[in-house]
């Protein structure tokens, strides 16, 4: 299979990191990759919504809320019964790793699209669904039912994130003006989507090479744990997907979804409601390790793994 022309925009960032070269994209560049992928993928699930059975669907989003709590779970209890970190860190990776990631998700969608893959595009509102629960999970794990600052602001914290907001504005205008009326945008939302997920992986590969040191210091427990997990986590998605009768894409798609981790809505979340935690370990785990992994190994690993097995399941 010929290799994704944006994963080598990945490695292309990812070598110039480690090499120390000058290449960065300007902060004001990310922040409109970011804004633009958000609202991409927020407008294609917005535009599969307008078409979609609401009543078929609730079940489904009950059913990715509650794997999203059991994930979190799942990794704090790995993370405890290892005895090398304290509850506090231990819980805020759970968050982490309970939550998901756009960017990953949107690897994803860019890889189904390329090997001519149908998927249930409405995915796009299980990423909203499952960037909160776990985050809630990872404040109750350390704070019980009060947290310090009081739950209004560990709400607007989570629901007023950027990510949560652009994702939710675009599926909620594509769910509001259908095909038709997103048909004027998709020049820009649509068909460059490749492009710019192109330039914000390049930009991701830097941001992973510079956590490089990070690893390094907190040894193999950490590298383990961020290696291991997405596994447990893609065979948790692709079962769901599986109980909640979705198409092969739309498996793949969950299980990416299980095996990644959040960057930007849980690390806002965890520094307001879990300061003492270290945000290096949970956000080395995530960026630098799982990330890269899911982005050159996992997504093709978990396609081709279901692809093997999903026909057989009546999948």
């Amino acid at each position: 299979m010929q290799l994704d022309p944006v994963i080598l925009f990945f490695l292309l960032g990812f070598g110039a990191g480690l090499l120390k070269a000058e290449m960065r994209l300007p902060s004001a560049v990310y922040e409109l990759l970011t804004v633009v992928l958000l609202l991409s993928i927020g407008l294609k699930g917005g535009m599969e919504l307008a078409e979609t059975d609401w009543v078929r669907l609730l079940p489904q989003l009950g059913g990715v809320a509650l794997m999203g709590v059991v994930l979190g779970l799942l990794a704090f209890a790995l993370l405890r019964l290892s005895r090398k970190l304290p509850r506090s860190d231990a819980a805020a990776i759970a968050a982490h790793y309970g939550s998901v990631s756009v960017g990953t998700y949107a690897v994803a969608v860019a890889f189904l699209d390329t090997v001519g893959v149908p998927y249930e595009a409405y995915s796009a509102a299980f990423v909203v669904v499952l960037e909160v629960p776990a985050i809630l999970l990872g404040i109750i794990l350390v704070r019980g039912l009060r947290p310090d600052n009081g739950w209004n602001e560990v709400m607007r914290e989570v629901f007023l994130g950027k990510g949560v907001v652009l994702l939710l504005g675009g599926l909620l205008i594509g769910l509001i003006v259908g095909a038709e009326g997103v048909a004027p945008l998709e020049p820009l939302f649509i068909d460059a989507f490749k492009g710019f997920l192109a330039l914000f992986l390049l930009e991701m590969g830097l941001v992973a090479a510079s956590q490089s040191g990070t690893i390094r210091r907190h040894g193999i427990f950490l590298l383990a744990f961020a290696l291991v997990f997405p596994l447990l986590g893609a065979t948790v998605g692709g079962l769901t997907a599986w109980l909640l009768s979705m198409s092969l894409g739309g498996a793949v798609l969950l299980a990416t979804l299980g095996a990644s981790a959040s960057y930007i809505a849980a690390p806002a979340a965890m520094r307001l409601s879990v300061p003492e935690a270290n945000p290096g370990l949970s956000l080395t785990a995530a960026l630098a390790i799982t990330f890269p992994f899911n982005v050159l190994v996992g997504v093709p690993l978990y396609y081709g793994v279901l692809n093997a097995l999903y026909p057989a399941t009546g999948g």
